[in-house]
């Protein structure tokens, strides 16, 4: 022992004089957090939003594939910052909000987006819906306390997360027909239908309000989407093809040299053994290749990153439990047992269940309904501790979910409406 002791009075002494050469490899994770949260909180209040109120005509008669096209004009608003941008200006990819909502019965159609967006947006919709109607109007979310729950009002809510991984694609609109298809809207089986309908008999000082954050995201960009990656591994498990291996520099010389010394390929050597007749992709079921097709085809398309919400927000003299249950049979409707379905996020579900009743139980539900009316109202994502609550929705699912039903398909609806129809004026008046 009495040999250690100049030993490590030696390296106490280099502790004690150069402990400071250490603190970079220490702090320099929670040094660039903080630099990150301070630029992009700086972006963040540079920013304007505007809330447009869509306004459909009496005769909103265009296909689905109208609305998924707007869709992938709205997906235009992708603008990710480059590195310079994202580390000197905090710059971020913006997000835009659908929201369907009813206030004591009568049904608005909103859109939250960036203020710079106004006009790429408003072509995206006037060329397939030229009679339509947009507005630039007051948040309604101001029009409540902003105290809520309080003791004149209450909410509940949750927010949504799918069931299965993002490629696995939720029904849609080509699955809401009757079985002889046509482009005629009353062949609809419309999903809006129900939600709209059950929207329109919310009664006085009630409100049911749903939201989808969205942020445009690229395939091509692994920062941004794992969801082509993700979707090509899940259907190779389906079709028994193992993954393609990536092989590094030393690996394919060890190859090659083999090669070269024995005479045999790699390849040779896989083809040795019982040859199957029937390759694994011929032997999938129905079900199985119907997967395959859906996976692939929703991995196709664009994208966005979604966040899903909604909440029931009323006086507590008109508060009415079961209303709740309108939106999440509209939710149901959107799942299959073989594909996707939208399922509560536990951690934001606005009840807490415990085995024993315990006396934090109506505190954590008091801040769980605070943080989702402070999160739906600001149009953020969510904030819980644990991954998920964030999903990917392509464009055709996006359509099937938010699209403008006509009066045909929602005949007793308080849909807000054009009233009449716009036209352009004669060719042959006198413009002197």
């Amino acid at each position: 022992m009495q040999i250690l002791l100049p030993f490590l009075g030696f390296i106490w002494e280099v502790i004690v004089t150069w402990w400071w050469l250490f603190l970079p490899f220490i702090l320099w994770k929670p040094a660039i957090f903080l630099w990150f949260w301070w630029r992009r909180e700086i972006f963040s209040n540079q920013q304007r939003f505007i809330l447009l109120e869509i306004k459909m005509p009496e005769d909103a008669l265009r296909p689905f594939k109208a609305m998924e096209d707007v869709f992938v004009g709205m997906w235009q608003m992708h603008d990710p910052g480059n590195p310079r941008e994202t580390w000197l200006e905090g710059k971020y990819q913006l997000s835009f909000a659908l929201e369907i909502i009813s206030m004591e019965g009568n049904i608005h159609f909103y859109l939250r987006i960036p203020e710079g967006a106004q006009k790429l947006v408003e072509s995206a919709i006037y060329s397939h819906y030229p009679s339509a109607e947009l507005d630039v109007v007051e948040d309604y979310t101001k029009f409540i306390p902003q105290d809520i729950p309080n003791k004149e009002w209450d909410l509940w809510g949750t927010s949504y997360v799918l069931e299965r991984p993002s490629p696995y694609p939720i029904k849609t609109y080509s699955r809401f027909f009757e079985p002889v298809a046509t482009d005629k809207e009353e062949m609809r089986i419309d999903p809006m239908a129900l939600l709209v309908e059950g929207l329109s008999r919310i009664g006085k000082g009630e409100n049911l309000w749903i939201q989808f954050v969205l942020t445009p995201i690229l395939h091509s960009n692994p920062q941004e989407s794992t969801l082509v990656k993700e979707g090509e591994e899940i259907v190779a498990g389906l079709v028994k093809r193992p993954p393609p291996q990536k092989r590094g520099l030393l690996e394919d010389m060890k190859v090659v040299g083999s090669h070269v010394a024995t005479g045999v390929r790699e390849d040779d050597k896989t083809q040795e053994g019982p040859k199957e007749i029937i390759p694994p992709e011929m032997r999938l079921t129905p079900g199985e290749r119907d997967i395959v097709t859906s996976i692939e085809e929703k991995i196709s398309k664009y994208a966005f990153g979604a966040h899903c919400r909604f909440m029931y927000v009323a006086k507590r003299e008109n508060y009415f439990g079961p209303a709740k249950a309108l939106a999440m049979t509209w939710f149901t409707q959107f799942g299959t047992a073989t594909y996707n379905n939208f399922r509560p996020l536990k951690p934001t579900l606005t009840k807490v269940y415990t085995v024993t009743t315990w006396f934090m139980d109506k505190r954590r539900a008091f801040v769980r309904k605070r943080r989702l009316f402070r999160n739906y109202t600001k149009r953020l994502p969510p904030y819980f501790p644990g991954p998920g609550g964030t999903f990917v929705l392509n464009v055709e699912e996006l359509a099937t979910i938010f699209h403008f039903p006509g009066r045909i398909t929602t005949p007793s609806s308080t849909v807000v409406r054009v009233g009449s129809k716009k036209g352009e004026a004669p060719p042959e008046l006198p413009i002197e």
